[in-house]
């Protein structure tokens, strides 16, 4: 039996999708005829992305806007309920900056919790109302690994995952009783271009060859053990999410789905 997802007929809006994780989990929600809201605060490279999944057969809209205020917030959901409710949230727009725990100031703190929590949570706050209404929705905030196992480095940033996946277990909780669920998509290290960027940029002066070939058992060794031996792809995040929005997901609430490769190394 060919597993169907039954998208058909929903509407996912996926925060951060003009370009990475975020640009291929909007595509795979299009492909399984998901209508999917596009959003970003590049009109171009967001629109880019929505013109490529319509030429694909997909339906899909977009909204533009900073998720940093509620100005911006507000103009994001608007757009993404003017042609009707959202039934898919997909929190993942994020970012980091690589600072040492006496480099990343206080304002850097409070910067990156507005845009890796607070901005999810003006999200979840506009949306959940009208899923509340029809009893049905879905909500994944995207994580990571280092929710649970940080790093010295970046400080600012391991924390706002911690954050992330334990607002996410608590929506879970208040959810209780309806047909919304909230759960946790946790990817490792996955090769999107700034990684690979990166990767190859400081390979050859560590020592890990000249080549992508050469740099990348080495990088992935050094950086990120993994029971795979390599990076993950943004495809198998955008499967994981694609999976947790599904009729097959119903009985997955708090969850977290690590999708690493074995980089986490626990039980539970």
């Amino acid at each position: 039996m060919d597993m169907e997802l039954n998208l058909k007929g929903k509407r996912a809006l996926i925060t951060g999708s003009s370009n990475g994780l975020g640009m291929a989990m909007v595509k795979m929600l299009g492909a399984e005829g998901a209508t999917v809201i596009v959003h970003g605060r590049d009109e171009a490279r967001t629109r880019a992305v929505a013109e490529s999944i319509k030429s694909n057969g997909g339906t899909a809209t977009i909204a533009l806007g900073d998720l940093t205020t509620d100005e911006g917030a507000d103009a994001v959901a608007a757009a993404a309920l003017a042609d009707g409710p959202v039934d898919i949230l997909v929190n993942n727009a994020g970012f980091y900056r690589h600072f040492s725990w006496m480099e990343a100031t206080a304002d850097e703190w409070a910067d990156t919790y507005n845009v890796n929590v607070i901005s999810g949570v003006r999200m979840i706050q506009r949306l959940v109302p009208k899923m509340r209404e029809q009893n049905w929705g879905r909500i994944i905030t995207i994580g990571g690994g280092l929710a649970l196992q940080p790093m010295n480095t970046h400080p600012q940033y391991n924390a706002t995952l911690a954050a992330r996946h334990n607002l996410a277990v608590s929506l879970a909780r208040e959810l209780k009783g309806t047909r919304i669920t909230s759960n946790i998509v946790s990817p490792g290290a996955i090769l999107v271009d700034a990684v690979k960027d990166l990767v190859e940029h400081i390979g050859p002066s560590r020592g890990w060859g000249q080549t992508w070939d050469e740099i990348m058992p080495n990088a992935v060794n050094e950086l990120i053990p993994n029971d795979r031996g390599r990076f993950g792809y943004p495809d198998e995040i955008a499967a994981a999410v694609a999976y947790l929005c599904s009729e097959y997901a119903e009985y997955v609430s708090g969850a977290t789905i690590r999708v690493d490769g074995g980089l986490i190394r626990g039980a539970f």
